[in-house]
């Protein structure tokens, strides 16, 4: 029986790291991890979705993307016959955007976000010594960020920010953290829950992942 390719697409400016606990069965499937890249000036998601999916070698495909690269991933499904779309912590359209998000995108307040501190994690965490939970998640983001450049940094927020796919495809299978704080649940329809989930659920959730994604896979939506 030929394996499932099942494709990874890590958050915003992460690497794929962040999968490094998700296993699924080697007999049934084969994983791959996509990577960003470094965007071309003003570059459409369309036509970075175009460059990213270069990088896919096998028929029907499952993508499976994380935070901005769930709504990566859907822009990718547009261009490439897929066997399932499965988003983590992520949108399936602007209409699920938290308020702050709608905010921003009206004021284009984005344009002053401190991009160049994401540059810096390093040294922030040794600002926050004294606080064990900003320090943890500050590691974190030291681990797991592959992506510091500045242009592409400034272009992944305008461009999340400014998504203008307003109604979500049906067929998109979504899984989201009940507790998850960039993209508040209560925004958000139809998705599969995760008790206790947040944002960074990939990473701290992975056995709830591991015993589930393969059914969700293999799951007939029709």
């Amino acid at each position: 029986m030929d394996r499932i390719p099942v494709y990874f697409m890590p958050g915003l400016a992460a690497s794929p790291l962040i999968f490094e606990n998700i296993k699924l069965p080697d007999d049934r499937f084969e994983m791959f991890y996509l990577e960003w890249c470094i965007p071309n000036k003003n570059e459409p998601i369309a036509d970075y979705a175009a460059r990213i999916v270069q990088n896919i070698k096998h028929e029907n495909p499952v993508l499976i993307g994380v935070s901005f690269g769930g709504v990566l991933v859907q822009e990718m499904a547009k261009l490439v016959k897929t066997r399932k779309v499965i988003i983590i912590s992520s949108v399936k359209c602007n209409a699920e955007f938290p308020r702050r998000m709608r905010f921003a995108k009206r004021t284009r307040i984005y344009y002053l976000f401190p991009t160049r501190l994401m540059q810096e994690i390093g040294w922030l965490s040794q600002m926050f010594v004294s606080n064990n939970a900003v320090t943890r998640r500050l590691n974190l983001y030291e681990k797991f960020m592959a992506v510091r450049d500045k242009k592409y940094l400034d272009w992944a927020f305008k461009t999340i920010i400014n998504w203008n796919r307003c109604e979500p495809d049906d067929n998109v299978v979504h899984i989201h953290g009940d507790a998850d704080e960039v993209f508040p649940p209560k925004y958000i329809k139809g998705f599969i829950p995760v008790k206790g989930g947040k944002h960074i659920m990939i990473i701290n959730k992975y056995k709830w992942l591991n015993e589930n994604l393969p059914d969700i896979i293999l799951e007939d939506k029709n």
